[in-house]
């Protein structure tokens, strides 16, 4: 199953896998040819000791910066296992001679045993060489938002287990997909809600909000970007940053922007990517039955809205134990005419 998407400013495409039961044989992989080829070498996807500092172990994430490098979401959680340092990172890939020049680590500390990293945006125009924010999206512990210095490799947690980052829940919260409720089925017939919480991700054109969204919720939040990187401020003072921007029409945790202020937002209740105007109202990008839980995003510089689809509300633990999904996993791809946001 892919996740993550993302495409080159040359058009390029890379996209990931991660290691969630199935037989990964790579996590991370370009596409060529539209065959999937381990990225950016075999060696590097092959997790055979227990030190994870130098593979990918299990993938969440794949995003292309504004100075058009690889950076690559290593959740360092396979299974959705407890992390271990060394496991959680941040790679950077040099597109020009496929080689990683960059690796930072998260202290546990940041990377908590609880935490699933899973989607980073940037914005290089801040410090040295700029800043990343990614979200986690823990099931099992406390969620938030990560900021990381990418000169230092320093990183540190905001809004950390702050209402806005945290599932919604029945009764309040009950997402439906192919026409039935969606939790946690169990062969005997109970059931168990999903607590995912921060997922969808994206930075406003002009990077002044970060708008972040739960995996299990429809409401819209964002935060200011000042804030999150300003490390003198308590929590309280980031957290009055904090906007509720309403809600995205239904549940989904993919989420993006382009540099004339469009937010994007994929909806897995209704096959869909919906997108907000500046001051608008949400509409329609894409509807489909072939978009069954449309995931990750990706403005590219073609004019195309890149996504993928990977029928995660059919895996066998949402069905009573019977695995649904019908391969091909699919990538596709919508002509929105607008330009990735690209803060250099």
């Amino acid at each position: 199953m892919l996740t993550g998407v993302t495409v080159s400013h040359q058009g390029r495409i890379f996209i990931n896998f991660p290691k969630w039961g199935d037989d990964v044989e790579f996590t991370v992989a370009e596409v060529r040819d539209r065959k999937s080829v381990a990225y950016p070498d075999p060696e590097i996807n092959q997790v055979e000791s227990k030190d994870q500092t130098d593979r990918l172990v299990s993938v969440q994430s794949v995003v292309v910066d504004p100075a058009d490098r690889l950076w690559i979401l290593d959740t360092g959680s396979p299974l959705f296992e407890p992390t271990e340092y060394g496991g959680p990172k941040l790679v950077c890939v040099d597109l020009e001679t496929d080689e990683v020049v960059k690796k930072i680590l998260f202290p546990q500390d940041v990377a908590l045993p609880t935490t699933y990293l899973n989607d980073v945006r940037f914005d290089l125009r801040r410090g040295d060489e700029g800043v990343a924010f990614i979200t986690d999206s823990s099931d099992k512990g406390p969620n938030g938002i990560i900021v990381v210095d990418l000169a230092s490799g320093e990183s540190w947690r905001q809004l950390h287990d702050h209402p806005t980052t945290k599932a919604e829940q029945p009764p309040d919260f009950l997402p439906v997909v192919e026409g039935r409720p969606l939790a946690e089925r169990n062969p005997d017939g109970s059931t168990n809600p999903i607590t995912m919480g921060s997922d969808g991700i994206a930075i406003g054109a002009d990077g002044s909000r970060l708008y972040y969204c739960a995996l299990m919720g429809r409401r819209l939040y964002s935060v200011s970007t000042d804030a999150l990187c300003d490390r003198s401020l308590g929590a309280g003072e980031v957290a009055r940053t904090v906007i509720h921007e309403g809600d995205k029409g239904g549940a989904g945790d993919g989420m993006e922007t382009d540099a004339a202020g469009n937010i994007y937002a994929t909806n897995f209740e209704h096959n869909a990517v919906l997108r907000r105007a500046p001051g608008g109202g949400w509409k329609t990008v894409a509807h489909d039955p072939r978009l069954l839980w449309p995931d990750t995003m990706s403005v590219a510089a073609d004019g195309y809205l890149y996504v993928t689809a990977n029928q995660l509300h059919r895996q066998a633990q949402y069905q009573g134990g019977e695995d649904l999904r019908q391969k091909p996993y699919t990538l596709f791809r919508v002509h929105i005419g607008e330009e990735p946001v690209l803060l250099r």
